[in-house]
């Protein structure tokens, strides 16, 4: 991977680029939209920007990468890497792009570190910015090649189901009636759409209905961000969207997908609040292809009444030949539920049980923690992030 030369360089100033390296994101982004302002406008999220959580996200992928590339020289963080891959590729990111990223990254750390960055230092971490660009820029054309190229299709609301007071169901069909490429279980897609201000914002919804439909079903939080650009594109589609109007939607993308190897595994699909999307997916599959394997649905949220898509996750479970649905709720939990937040203490879990989280990330990381304390491998638990991966630099 990294040059013998460049390792070491790396890895002795690791510590210092580390500790520089919010600062040096903050300012990679404030000049990389000041020359680009359409790439805010419309491809970057503007509700994460102002969070900041993307360039915690940014800072956390490329500490992640660069340590990695110094104590595992013999492998790279593929996990890691084909999370970013799939996301960028749902956004339609190009390969010319990562030359604009690298420009202003660049003189972005020359400008944090300064006297620092020597020839030899600028030239060690080239490398390995080049590394990750050109290992995500391949798995991105392969992703494309697989879907036939990035391409934006209008697809036709054609109902809307209140879910929650929160939720709603957005149902679609290809507004040109044309044939649609099948979905796994677990995957996303990316809708834009065309805000007040003229920005077209981009955002990535799980499916949430059965593969092997011509329709596409999201199902759509609003998240309540107050003034500013947080939660704007879910409550446009709340507010302004009904049946008859048209949504821009990519191909499917994501890697929270069901193993060839699940099978015959015992499964555990784990979710809280609106990350209950994903696991009904999986669940509509399973039940559609008749697993017979032990499954295990732990689901939490604040209430009953804003669990969204219960009765499709009781349906399946119903269905299948052996499973079983464990509920929590914060407030208001009913006969047959646990009260308070998810705990896994008292759960059955089957030796090799093989787990898919999705949700907060405080709720990720509790059960995962559980769950190997309990046996379950590392490398058997897989997860979905809605937003910024901020468990990157974990989890390589």
């Amino acid at each position: 991977m990294l040059s013998e030369q460049s390792a070491a360089t790396v890895r002795a100033t690791l510590p210092v680029v580390g500790a520089a390296i919010g600062e040096i994101t903050e300012r990679f982004y404030t000049g990389l939209f000041a020359a680009h302002p359409e790439l805010l406008r419309d491809l970057f999220n503007r509700g994460n920007q102002a969070a900041g959580t993307q360039r915690q996200a940014l800072a956390g992928s490329i500490a992640a990468f660069a340590t990695h590339l110094v104590d595992r020289p013999d492998d790279r963080p593929d996990a890691m890497l084909a999370r970013i891959a799939h996301k960028h590729a749902s956004l339609g990111v190009t390969a010319a792009q990562y030359d604009v990223v690298h420009e202003h990254l660049f003189a972005a750390i020359a400008d944090v570190l300064g006297e620092a960055v020597t020839p030899e230092v600028a030239a060690a971490w080239d490398e390995v910015y080049w590394l990750m660009a050109n290992a995500l820029i391949a798995l991105e054309k392969r992703l494309y090649d697989e879907s036939g190229g990035h391409a934006w299709r209008d697809w036709e609301v054609v109902e809307r189901v209140p879910e929650t007071a929160d939720v709603v169901t957005l149902r679609l069909r290809p507004a040109d009636r044309g044939p649609v490429r099948d979905f796994r279980a677990g995957q996303y897609v990316s809708v834009g759409v065309r805000l007040p201000d003229g920005a077209r914002q981009i955002r990535q919804y799980s499916l949430s209905g059965a593969p092997g439909s011509t329709v596409r079903q999201i199902s759509v939080k609003r998240v309540d961000g107050g003034p500013g650009p947080q939660g704007e594109v879910s409550a446009h589609l709340h507010a302004r969207v009904r049946e008859g109007d048209v949504l821009e939607l990519s191909e499917p993308y994501g890697d929270l997908v069901l193993d060839g190897a699940d099978g015959s595994a015992p499964l555990l699909l784990a979710s809280a609040g609106i990350g209950v999307t994903p696991m009904v997916a999986m669940l509509a599959d399973l039940a559609g292809r008749g697993h017979r394997a032990p499954v295990t649905v732990v689901h939490g949220d604040r209430s009953p009444a804003d669990h969204a898509l219960r009765a499709d996750q009781e349906t399946y479970v119903r269905k299948l030949a052996d499973a079983e649905l464990h509920l929590w709720y914060e407030r208001e939990a009913p006969q047959g539920t646990r009260a308070g937040l998810v705990d896994l203490e008292g759960v059955p879990l089957a030796p090799g049980t093989r787990a898919y989280l999705c949700g907060p990330l405080p709720f990720m990381r509790s059960v995962r923690t559980a769950l190997i304390a309990r046996g379950v491998a590392p490398s058997a638990i897989h997860y979905e992030v809605f937003g910024p991966d901020l468990w990157l630099a974990r989890e390589s």
